[in-house]
């Protein structure tokens, strides 16, 4: 019989990522930068809603980091506006993850105060498990998804520090119960605001605008 060592590994997976991590929220700080994580499903309209929140800004200068597993379309899109944008494709991976960032926001000149937004990938699983240095998680979701996403993708719910509910103008049109959806929220989160929007019609993004502002004092 030989002697069987058995080892535990109590090494935290994401201690490396998380550190990194603390080192790009103290640099954003530091340049009074609001770094929001970008959260949400593909398709549920994460750029379209940075456009809206963008335009009704006020006073800060807005910076947007694209995460995409292939493709610069939706950073193109966003550089004809003006915003300056920087490209991440992760060629497979579902998620950006701290090192990426870092390695971006060393080839972003912030010329001045304001906010950046790092659209993750679209994932309702992965990208809420790792910290990327941001100071919010902000998640999107859509009534054309259903109403039943906070049961199912709780840890997304859990994290989120704001929530944003696009394509209410739909919502006569699609099976989605509110309240059920809302019950779910406020099961995972009882007090993250959750704000409706129209990423069609820029209904309820002015609201949201103001809560971004509101928390960009920083640094």
């Amino acid at each position: 019989m030989h002697d069987v060592l058995k080892v535990n590994v109590m090494e935290n997976i994401h201690s490396e990522n998380d550190h990194i991590a603390e080192h790009v929220n103290s640099d954003m700080t530091e340049h009074g930068v609001l770094t929001i994580n970008v959260m949400g499903a593909p398709g549920i309209g994460k750029t379209t809603t940075l456009k809206q929140i963008i335009k009704k800004l006020k006073g800060l200068k807005a910076y947007v980091i694209e995460g995409d597993i292939e493709s610069d379309i939706d950073t193109v899109d966003l550089r004809k506006m003006g915003i300056q944008t920087f490209q991440i494709n992760t060629f497979g991976a579902c998620h950006l993850d701290a090192p990426l960032i870092y390695n971006a926001v060393k080839n972003i000149h912030f010329s001045d105060k304001g906010v950046l937004f790092i659209e993750n990938i679209g994932n309702l699983v992965c990208p809420a498990e790792f910290s990327i240095g941001e100071h919010l998680k902000m998640l999107i979701v859509s009534v054309t998804d259903g109403s039943d996403k906070p049961y199912k993708y709780p840890l997304a719910f859990q994290k989120a520090d704001i929530i944003i509910l696009n394509k209410i103008d739909l919502m006569p049109y699609v099976d989605f119960d509110e309240a059920f959806f809302m019950a779910g929220v406020r099961g995972q989160n009882k007090t993250v605001p959750v704000f409706k929007v129209s990423g069609k019609s820029g209904e309820g993004y002015e609201q949201v605008a103001e809560w971004i502002e509101e928390r960009s004092k920083i640094g």
